[in-house]
């Protein structure tokens, strides 16, 4: 079953290569599609879509992010497959 879901992520995420750490789980997950991205005030959002199975393996990363990190802040919020979702990357 195609699972997605928006993700809001809060803490020391920016500046300790969370995006990249994050693309390189991603890419162990095969049918993962979506994307990573800073956003303003220190929150890092994003798309992660695929088989339930990746998806909820990928949440589960998200919630504490790479070694440096510091996940204070997750939420997640179901929604509908875009249109023409490119693979997971980095925007």
């Amino acid at each position: 079953m195609i699972r997605c879901f928006k993700v809001e992520i809060r803490g020391r995420v920016t500046g300790v290569g969370f995006r990249f750490s994050a693309l390189d789980k991603a890419e162990t997950l095969s049918s993962l599609r979506g994307y990573v991205r800073n956003m303003d005030h220190g929150l890092v959002e994003a798309l992660v879509c695929g088989e339930e199975k990746d998806v909820y393996e990928m949440l589960e990363w998200l919630k504490h992010g790479p070694r440096f990190a510091r996940v204070d802040s997750f939420s997640t919020t179901e929604c509908k497959e875009p249109d023409n979702l490119e693979p997971f990357g980095i925007m």
